[in-house]
């Protein structure tokens, strides 16, 4: 899947992780550094050199956080918009393709065996 995905970002200028990065901050608008990095599983540091990234090429800014001024929340430029929503579409149409075939009652059973092997293996 994450193949298909990737052949289909080519020639979009934006890479699985950025487009990760986009919809983890498009959905917790003003969230912070470790916030991001929690979402995407990945270390601080490396969250930052992503968020770094995406902030030159003006689809991220930070902005100083309100209660601790070493901190700063991370928002969506409108420049990121337009890319978030044919990056969704195109994930919609992933989305499809993928569970095509597979009755809604079945999916929320998978949904839940998922959610059961996550609590499982996260202590």
């Amino acid at each position: 899947m994450r193949k298909l995905f990737d052949r289909d970002l080519e020639g979009w200028g934006v890479t699985r992780s950025q487009w990760t990065a986009v919809v983890v901050v498009a959905r917790r608008a003003g969230a912070t550094q470790r916030t991001i990095a929690d979402a995407l599983d990945m270390s601080e540091a490396a969250a930052g050199r992503l968020i770094d990234r995406l902030c030159t090429e003006g689809l991220l800014e930070r902005r100083a956080k309100a209660d601790d001024k070493r901190a700063y929340c991370v928002y969506l430029t409108d420049a990121a918009r337009p890319l978030l929503e044919r990056l969704s579409a195109m994930g919609a149409k992933h989305e499809e393709r993928t569970f095509r075939g597979i009755d809604d009652s079945d999916l929320e059973k998978l949904s839940a065996l998922l959610d059961k092997i996550y609590e499982n293996v996260s202590g």
